[in-house]
C-alpha cells in the first residue's frame, strides 16, 4: 500500500529522521491557518498523490512570499496530475504539503527494496540525487552503491563505513549519516515496507543532512501488523474499481486490454494472463478474489470487471480447493443472474466436484461457455473479445 508523502514522514519523523516542519491542507480556507502554524514567508508547496514525478508535471511550486504561497496552493487544490506512473488519466490531488523553504547545498538518493533473490534488503545510495534512481542506473550505474542489510533492520559498522567513504561524507555529516542510516533501515524493517525512498536526501551549508522528500510502500499482507497505517489508505488514489475491490477485501488491478478475468489465486491469475497475451488477447484487469470466493464476493467482482466499458468478454478461471466446484458455480450462477451479463463469459472449473460443476453451469439456462482446461478458456475468451 502506497501512502503520501507527508504520512511517511510523520512516520520517519518518530525514528527521529530529520524533517522540516510541514503543513497539509485540504481546502482553501486553511492555507493562512497552515502558513501561520510554520510562520515562514517562503515555502514549497508540494501536490499529495501516489506518484513520482510531481515536479515535472508542475506538482511542485515554490513561493518566496505569503501572497505566493497562498495563490500556488489554491492552484495545486483539485490540480489533475499527468505522470508516468499515472498514466494518461492523471490523478486528481485533495490534500496539498506546505513547507519551509530550504537551503541545499547538496543533493544525494537513499531507497530501500527488497531483493526476493538474495531474500534481504537492499540500501542503495548515490551522490546524485533528485534524479530518478532508474535514469541513474541506467546512465550512470557505477554512481550507485548497493549494500545489503540484515532482516532485523541491523547494518554493520563496516557497511556504514563503506556508505559515508562512498557518498564523500566527513566529520559530523558521517556521524549523523550513520545514525540516520540506522534509524531508517530499522524502520524499514519495522513497518514491513516494500520500498522506502529519501529523494533527494539534502545537505545544508552547514553539513546537516535532511530527508526533504519521502516515498513509503507497506506490504499489503502486513497491514494487519500496522492497523495506523492501514487508516492511511487514501480510496482517492485509486481507480473507483480498485477502491471497491479494497472495501471487499479483493486484489484487483485494471490493465488496458479487452478481456476481463476473475480468477481465484494470483499465480493462476498470472497464468491466466499470460495465456489470454499468448492466444493474442489482452487481458483487461488482474483480480485474484481469494481461495474462499463466496457468492457475495463472486457478484462484486463481476460488477468491478463490467465497469470498464473497454470489457468485450469475461473469462472465470477458478480452481476449486477450500470452495468446492460446485459451490463456486452456483455462486457464478446466482451472480450472473443478479447482474444480467451481455458479455460474453467463458468459465473454466478444476478441482473438487468439478464435474457437478460443470453440470450446474450446463443446466442453468445462462450463455455461459464452459472450457475444458486453461488453454481452451484463454482460446475461447480471445474469440470472443474478436467477436
Amino acid at each position: 500500500m502506497n501512502i503520501h508523502e507527508y504520512q511517511a514522514k510523520q512516520i520517519l519523523q518518530k525514528y527521529n529522521i530529520p524533517i522540516y516542519p510541514f503543513q497539509v491542507v485540504k481546502n482553501e480556507r486553511d492555507i493562512e491557518q497552515a502558513i501561520d502554524a510554520l510562520g515562514v514567508s517562503e515555502a514549497v508547496i508540494k501536490v499529495q498523490v501516489h506518484a513520482g514525478g510531481r515536479g515535472k508535471a508542475g506538482g511542485v511550486k515554490i513561493a518566496k512570499s505569503r501572497k505566493e504561497i497562498i495563490e500556488k496552493t489554491k492552484q495545486l487544490i483539485g490540480m489533475k496530475i499527468v505522470t508516468k506512473q499515472t498514466g494518461k488519466e492523471g490523478i486528481i490531488c485533495h490534500e496539498v504539503m506546505i513547507t519551509e523553504l530550504s537551503d541545499i547545498s547538496k543533493e544525494y538518493y537513499l531507497g530501500m527494496i527488497i531483493d526476493r533473490e538474495r531474500a534481504k534488503p537492499l540500501l542503495m545510495v548515490s551522490s546524485e540525487g533528485g534524479m530518478e534512481i532508474e535514469e541513474v542506473a541506467e546512465k550512470n550505474p557505477e554512481a550507485i552503491l548497493k549494500v545489503y542489510f540484515e532482516l532485523d533492520g541491523g547494518i554493520g559498522p563496516t557497511e556504514l563505513e563503506d556508505i559515508c567513504h562512498f557518498m564523500k561524507w566527513e566529520g559530523e555529516t558521517k556521524n549523523q549519516a550513520k545514525e540516520m542510516i540506522r534509524s531508517l533501515c530499522k524502520a524499514f524493517v519495522e513497518k514491513d515496507a516494500l520500498i522506502l525512498e529519501i529523494n533527494p536526501l539534502t545537505e545544508d551549508p552547514e553539513g546537516k543532512l535532511w530527508a526533504l522528500d519521502a516515498k513509503f510502500s507497506i506490504d499489503d499482507n502486513a497491514l494487519y501488523r500496522h492497523p495506523d497505517i492501514a487508516q492511511m489508505y487514501d480510496p482517492t488514489q485509486s481507480t473507483p474499481q480498485e477502491a471497491v475491490a479494497h472495501e471487499m477485501e479483493l486484489a484487483y488491478i485494471a490493465l488496458e486490454g479487452n478481456i476481463g478475468c476473475m480468477v481465484n489465486g494470483a499465480g493462476l491469475a498470472m497464468a491466466t494472463m499470460d495465456l489470454i497475451k499468448y492466444h493474442g488477447g489482452s487481458p483487461a484487469n488482474f483480480l485474484d478474489v481469494g481461495g474462499s470466493a463466496t457468492q457475495e464476493k463472486v457478484a462484486e467482482s463481476f460488477s468491478i470487471i463490467l465497469s470498464d466499458k473497454n470489457v468485450k468478454a469475461l473469462l472465470v478461471n477458478i480452481f476449486g480447493g477450500i470452495m468446492k466446484c460446485d459451490l463456486i458455480a452456483g455462486g457464478i450462477i446466482a451472480a450472473a443472474k443478479e447482474i444480467d451479463i451481455k458479455i460474453p463469459l467463458v468459465v473454466r472449473l478444476e478441482g473438487t466436484n468439478v464435474e457437478k460443476g460443470k453440470e450446474l453451469l450446463k443446466r442453468s439456462g445462462l450463455a455461459i461457455i464452459s472450457a475444458n482446461d486453461l488453454t481452451d478458456a484463454a482460446k475461447k475468451a480471445v474469440a470472443e473479445a474478436k467477436k
